[in-house]
């Protein structure tokens, strides 16, 4: 009777841990999926490691297609911030995801219909939407690493058999029968033959160790699908069938791979750590890991197919949320999807969004843009969100303006480059390939009846003024093609007379006072007309004899055209 009442005590207490293990976890989940949803809207928050963007992108490496957003083109725009400004993803599938949207342009009017469908649902239905946040919740990120570098090496894993284990299994059962025989011989045998299968055990898990994180994932991306097959929303039904026989496909992978990604959890759970023992012995999950092996390696296109439509969910609703994010100051783009669209680009109350207190500016043109002013009065910036809102229209479909409407464009830009040491390119050689590339594009346009929009700042800059001038003039031209509209900033003002005939002049200009300087950044119409180099060293302190000099050296010039 007493060790019954032991036994009964011992259960109890089990029963109480994992009571008391289930109901906090229920707690955490409840605290944190409300946070999540009194978050929609709100500002991205999350940190992101030093590493952490160079797994993110694996997707985008592994789906490479035409007139992507190329790697100069994402520097310049500096698009890593605007990502981490936008991303509200819960789980690895939603990052990975609106990463390769904002690199990837949509050129079919009706792919971005379905998406702007699935946009406005989660914005206009906040149950449905809480649903599924709920469910990319439970899906979760991977850790380190992206799914995508776990597929890439798999076959590093070779050719697993089971053979061995079976046999050493095998061994147990023989060690037992010797028991009934010999039992002195019997144990030992036992105990040798447990103690050869823990320690290859050990060995051979900690070969496969990293798949397992891989396995884990794929099991919630079908638990994620479970939930989402038979929700009522009419603008996921294509994405639900799609996702339903992937899941049918998948089946063998989920009978195979329950005791290997319950490995090693390290829950605390007294069943998973008798379970845990159970596997050592016998090899339990090295004997379905192998299986599962195989499932995965026959079912890669499944497994992609799954993660994409997944991605695609989420990012929807997170682009749903950044649109509430900035209050009402976005427009839904106008784009015209037809080859023979005019080439005409137009912006009401264009800002930057990664401006707090943004100056608006709006322009329309069917040319190239030459921008002049001083250092510090806009013209990059300008340049740059002319250049996002062009990107967000084709990706995110949202653009930071009262209006825009403009063609399909394939944008690309040369504007934040650096000497390469490790190419052993100087700038001029880095900022003359990445211009010859933009020709290039505008080359290829004209051929295929498709419209380029590109971005240049300081045409040149790294070479001397008389070959700058000539050669910007020339190339200047080669961009103001009937299929492309340029966008360049210069400090040289004699372009804006050579190139009156092919581009529209404006400018950003500065007042200047005694003390200081201000900058309205207001987009005027025509060329700039001030020179107010020389007045900022004032301003900034320099030396008076300084100031003097330059200003004398400068008129002389003006006046005879030769420097003395």
């Amino acid at each position: 009777m007493e060790y019954l009442i032991f036994a009964a005590a011992i259960l109890l207490v089990i029963v109480l841990i994992m009571g008391t293990e289930y109901l906090n976890s229920r707690v955490y989940r409840r605290k944190s999926l409300e946070k999540l949803y009194q978050s929609y809207g709100m500002p991205a928050e999350r940190n992101y490691g030093p590493e952490e963007l160079g797994h993110i992108k694996m997707y985008y490496c592994k789906h490479s297609v035409p007139h992507q957003i190329d790697d100069i083109t994402w520097n310049d725009l500096n698009m890593d911030h605007l990502y981490q400004t936008i991303n509200t993803s819960c789980s690895a599938a939603g990052d990975e995801y609106l990463y390769y949207r904002l690199r990837t342009p949509i050129y079919n009017a009706e792919e971005m219909e379905t998406q702007e469908r699935q946009i406005r649902f989660f914005m206009e239905h906040e149950t449905e939407r809480h649903d599924i946040q709920s469910v990319f919740y439970s899906l979760g990120r991977m850790g380190k690493y992206s799914m995508y570098e776990y597929l890439e090496y798999l076959d590093g894993l070779g050719e697993r058999k089971n053979i061995k284990y079976l046999f050493c299994n095998l061994l147990l059962l023989v060690s037992v029968g010797v028991m009934f025989l010999n039992p002195a011989y019997g144990i030992i045998l036992l105990f040798v033959v447990i103690c050869r299968n823990i320690v290859g055990y050990f060995k051979e898990y900690k070969q496969i160790e990293p798949y397992i994180t891989s396995f884990r994932y794929i099991r919630r991306l079908l638990g994620c699908v479970e939930q989402l097959r038979d929700k009522a929303i009419p603008e996921l039904r294509s994405e639900q069938e799609r996702l339903k026989l992937c899941y049918r496909q998948m089946k063998p992978f989920l009978r195979n791979s329950y005791l290997v990604v319950s490995a090693g959890k390290g829950s605390g759970n007294p069943f998973e750590i008798v379970l845990d023992y159970v596997r050592m012995i016998f090899s339990l999950d090295l004997i379905q890991f192998n299986r599962a092996l195989r499932a995965v390696r026959g079912h890669l296109q499944e497994i992609d197919e799954m993660i994409t439509l997944l991605g695609q969910i989420e990012t929807a609703v997170v682009i749903g949320s950044y649109r509430n994010s900035l209050q009402e100051n976005y427009c839904i783009p106008v784009i015209h999807y037809e080859e023979k669209a005019d080439n005409v680009l137009r912006i009401e109350e264009l800002y930057h969004p990664l401006l707090r207190d943004p100056v608006k500016n709006s322009v329309q043109v069917t040319r190239g843009v030459l921008l002049t002013g001083s250092n510090a009065s806009g013209k990059s910036t300008f340049l740059r969100a002319v250049a996002v809102s062009a990107v967000f229209a084709q990706t995110i479909h949202t653009c930071p303006a009262a209006y825009y409407e403009a063609p399909l464009f394939r944008i690309y830009s040369s504007m934040s480059l650096r000497d390469d040491i490790l190419s052993g390119d100087s700038y001029y050689m880095a900022e003359i390939k990445s211009i010859k590339r933009m020709l290039d594009q505008v080359r290829l346009a004209r051929g295929e009846n498709a419209h380029v929009l590109c971005f240049v700042d300081e045409v040149l800059r790294g070479t001397n003024t008389v070959e700058r001038i000539a050669a910007s003039t020339q190339i200047m031209k080669m961009f103001a093609a009937e299929c492309a509209i340029c966008f360049a900033a210069t400090h040289d003002v004699e372009l804006t007379k050579l190139l009156e005939d092919w581009y529209d002049n404006y400018h950003f200009e500065e007042t200047i006072d005694e003390d200081d300087i201000h900058f309205p950044y207001r987009l005027m119409e025509g060329p700039a007309t001030s020179r107010n180099a020389i007045a900022l060293l004032k301003v900034l302190g320099y030396d008076d004899t300084i100031i003097t000099g330059a200003e004398e050296m400068a008129e002389k010039f003006l006046e005879s055209g030769k420097w003395s």
